[in-house]
């Protein structure tokens, strides 16, 4: 069976990266100066040779497999702005990479069509958004570390990743943030991090080995999906300590591969003994390593979106050598 071709919108740089690990061909619409949704192919992926840039003015004169929407603004306004109405009328999936903002249980998704597949990141995810009609399915992520680097934490510091930090808030921890800060050495990476004093964006390529010498991974974030930055972490063997809150609380195994709770002064005392410790840390990285090849590898990852897009396409599943 040969490969689908498949256009999509370039919203979530790493996600995006890890979901062309699949045979297909995927396409990424890009306009001038490559505004949201139209950056296509940026910088700091090594992109493989199925993945192509196309024009946005170039799309309704492509044949395509499937749609996959990942924003609102995808739905709502590009699909109708550079599809053509035959293109609308193709399989999709709308891939939603976020638990529902305006209220926890309340929210009603955007997409209300029994036609279109809603795929949720985690089951947290799945079980928080009212989806109506529409049918859902959960693919956990997958994530690929360089194999040349491995976990030392030698620094004895630990390491936040995330990306604006103080223009989002308490949802992301700001508040969390900067009260740990008050007790326990630690380094934030991430774009805009500058203005907190941080050290700026690492590219995803160097992401890895940047941050395998730190001690721990701090993840703040009050509310939102389980981040990449955790579950490569993870892949690498860093201790997490994070909030037992959304899909985290599932991931995190007290004492086995770090810990979570939602009492920080509890958390602060963790950091504490794992900067005391370093073989306590070592205990920890084992764990987090072992759960993370086992639920977070890119080849389960890349076998549950063959599931879906075959789902989506009335096609049997492609068998995958990955």
């Amino acid at each position: 069976m040969q490969s689908l071709r498949i256009l999509t919108w370039h919203v979530h740089g790493s996600y995006l990266y890890y979901l062309v690990q699949s045979p297909h061909q995927f396409f990424l619409p890009v306009k001038p100066d490559r505004p949201e949704g139209y950056g296509g192919k940026l910088a700091g992926f090594n992109w493989g040779d199925n993945v192509y840039d196309l024009p946005a003015e170039d799309v309704q004169h492509q044949e395509f497999d499937c749609i996959l929407f990942q924003s609102r603004k995808n739905y709502l306004e590009d699909q109708y702005e550079i599809l053509s109405e035959k293109q609308r009328q193709l399989p999709r999936i709308y891939l939603e990479h976020d638990p529902p903002r305006d209220s926890p249980t309340e929210t009603q998704h955007v997409v209300d069509d029994p036609n279109i597949l809603l795929a949720h990141v985690t089951h947290f995810n799945d079980l928080m958004w009212n989806s109506g009609r529409t049918p859902t399915c959960v693919i956990e992520h997958g994530v690929m570390v360089p194999t040349t680097v491995e976990y030392t934490g030698e620094l004895g510091r630990g390491v936040v990743v995330v990306n604006g930090l103080k223009q989002r808030g308490r949802r992301l921890g700001l508040d969390v943030y900067d009260r740990v800060c008050q007790d326990i050495p630690i380094d934030l990476v991430g774009m805009q991090s500058e203005v907190l004093d941080g050290l700026g964006e690492i590219r995803h390529d160097h992401l890895a080995q940047f941050e395998s010498r730190y001690r721990f991974f701090f993840n703040p974030i009050r509310y939102t999906s389980l981040g990449l930055a955790v579950c490569e972490a993870m892949m690498l063997g860093m201790p997490i300590i994070g909030l037992a809150t959304t899909e985290m609380a599932t991931v995190i195994e007290n004492g086995v591969s770090g810990y979570v709770d939602t009492n920080v002064d509890r958390l602060i005392e963790v950091m504490q003994t794992l900067l005391k410790s370093p073989a306590e840390a070592h205990y920890l990285s084992r764990g987090a390593k072992r759960v993370a090849q086992e639920r977070f590898n890119i080849q389960r990852f890349v076998r549950d979106w063959d599931r879906a897009f075959a789902r989506v396409c009335d096609r049997r599943p492609i068998h995958l050598s990955v």
